[in-house]
């Protein structure tokens, strides 16, 4: 089966070998050495126990030949739907550069389109609980990279991954979310929808077979794949141990290019980039930046359009001046403005209602927008 197909009768017995091959964890090493060995899918998932025991040992045998009665309905019920597709080693439509990454997974069940797997793309990631400055951030780098003809890559979390999926959902290049879970589940629950619209204008791609819930051990193998997939990652806002940071080392493992967008040093979530940036990755400032960094200069990158922003009374602008461009607190916005605290608490009112500021935790402010 093509991967740009939906699955036929004479298909279903491919595809459902490869989801057991799937559901069965083998490395990749191994995995290989037993398909060279029986010729195909169906031959080694037929396969007696004691013939796959000789080839790859015990343990691989009994985890081949074990039965999941219950996932394998779940296999065969989504395969039902005719826009989810198996994607596997051989098919024609299985991405080439994730081919090339290190540790590529046997099989991928897409929902959607399988063609955008194989376009170029830019995995755009960051932290969970980005600030209103980062989400715009991301959403506009995202934007501006699809406009330019880069598919935009991420893994469907809460922050600065959903921002990217959104910025580039309304471009011809779209995205792409590989996801920690089965594709028969939304994690977490709270983007179903945004979900819905990838599938329907990109693609949502897993190595996980259907039913599998988001255990913690699934995310670092989905950031591999994250990785993989793209020409490179640009990281918009991360801690300095977080999941964003390890797609960018699997990245490099990959021998792709790492991008980071610096911020304040008064930031928890600048941590991660900054340190990126120490490490060699390379510090970008628009998307224009990455554009060239990718031998790609040439392609057009529109900015993407944003509202011109409101006009500000000369108070609301010393408001923002004594705001900086970083996380600030309260008195500290009283110490520099010079002006009342209550008349300050008005004014910021006032500017988060524009959309020129924003509330973070721990009672601090960022002004939004430049």
């Amino acid at each position: 089966m093509t991967a740009g197909e939906p699955a036929r009768d004479d298909d279903s017995g491919r595809a459902l070998a490869w989801g057991a091959i799937a559901a069965s964890e083998l490395p990749a090493r191994v995995l290989v050495e037993l398909l060279q060995a029986f010729g195909s899918p169906q031959a080694l998932v037929a396969a007696p126990a004691t013939r796959i025991a000789k080839i790859a040992g015990d343990r691989a045998a009994a985890r081949l030949v074990r039965r999941d009665d219950e996932r394998s309905r779940a296999l065969a019920a989504w395969l039902e739907d005719p826009s989810h597709r198996i994607v596997a080693w051989g098919d024609d439509d299985y991405p080439p550069r994730l081919m090339q990454a290190p540790d590529p997974p046997p099989v991928l069940f897409v929902l959607g389109s399988a063609a955008p797997l194989a376009r170029p793309s830019i995995a755009i990631v960051g932290s969970r609980h980005a600030t209103p400055q980062g989400l715009d951030d991301a959403r506009a780098f995202a934007a501006t990279l699809a406009g330019a003809g880069l598919t935009i890559v991420s893994g469907l979390a809460l922050g600065i991954d959903g921002a990217a999926h959104r910025g580039a959902l309304g471009t011809e290049a779209s995205t792409v979310a590989v996801i920690g879970t089965g594709p028969d589940r939304v994690y977490p629950s709270s983007h179903r929808d945004l979900a819905h619209a990838i599938a329907q204008k990109g693609a949502i791609a897993t190595e996980f077979v259907p039913g599998m819930p988001p255990l913690k051990q699934n995310f670092p193998r989905r950031n591999r794949v994250i990785a993989g997939l793209s020409l490179g990652v640009l990281v918009i806002e991360a801690a300095p141990h977080s999941g964003s940071l390890t797609t960018a080392r699997l990245a490099l493992e990959a021998d792709r290019d790492v991008f980071a967008v610096p911020g304040s040093i008064h930031s928890p979530l600048s941590k991660g980039p900054h340190r990126l940036i120490r490490e060699g990755a390379k510090l970008v400032e628009t998307a224009q930046d990455v554009l060239v960094e990718l031998g790609l200069a040439g392609a057009e990158a529109p900015v993407a359009p944003t509202a011109a922003p409101d006009a500000v009374s000369p108070a609301m602008q010393s408001v923002l001046d004594a705001m900086g461009h970083g996380p600030v607190d309260f008195d500290r916005i009283v110490t520099r403005s010079g002006l009342k605290p209550d008349a300050i608490a008005a004014i910021l009112v006032e500017l988060e209602l524009a959309g020129r500021a924003s509330t973070l935790p721990g009672g601090r402010w960022q002004r939004r927008g430049g």
